[in-house]
């Protein structure tokens, strides 16, 4: 994992730098400086409206009593997007934009799916725990487990 951080560190900085040079002899200095300025705009843009959309739809989902895994993977996916989108470059913005179209989340989301297993969990209480009712939030300690404040 850490080889493959490593390599992406290496890789895209690099990648970027030829996106410049090639759209920049294309196009021209200032309307290439241009163009990264106006794709932060949008970024900052679209991490705005589509995040409270998304937080709306996360909400009304977890109100009908259904855990939102869908939506708080397009949350993610939106919000890498937008942070795709406000960094400085070419590279980054194309993949920022390829998360903003629904098929190349869908397709991301069902990539993921396949790979991830949920398993349901149960909490099972120690020998000596749970006899006594301890309001949430409090600390329940014996005699020689804390001292008093100086």
């Amino acid at each position: 994992m850490g080889r493959l951080l490593f390599l992406v560190f290496l890789v895209v900085p690099l990648i970027e730098i030829a996106f410049f040079v090639v759209i920049g002899n294309a196009i021209g200095l200032w309307p290439t400086l241009a163009g990264v300025l106006a794709t932060a705009i949008i970024g900052s843009l679209v991490i705005r409206h589509q995040g409270l959309s998304l937080i709306n739809e996360i909400r009304s989902t977890v109100g009908r009593g259904q855990l939102p895994a869908r939506a708080l993977a397009d949350a993610m996916l939106v919000g890498l997007a937008g942070l795709l989108l406000l960094l400085p470059g070419y590279f980054t913005d194309l993949i920022g934009i390829l998360l903003l179209i629904p098929p190349v989340r869908s397709a991301i989301y069902a990539y993921l799916k396949s790979k991830v297993t949920v398993v349901a969990a149960t909490a099972r209480s120690a020998p000596g725990f749970g006899q006594e009712r301890v309001e949430e939030g409090t600390i329940d300690l014996d005699s020689d487990e804390w001292r008093p404040r100086r």
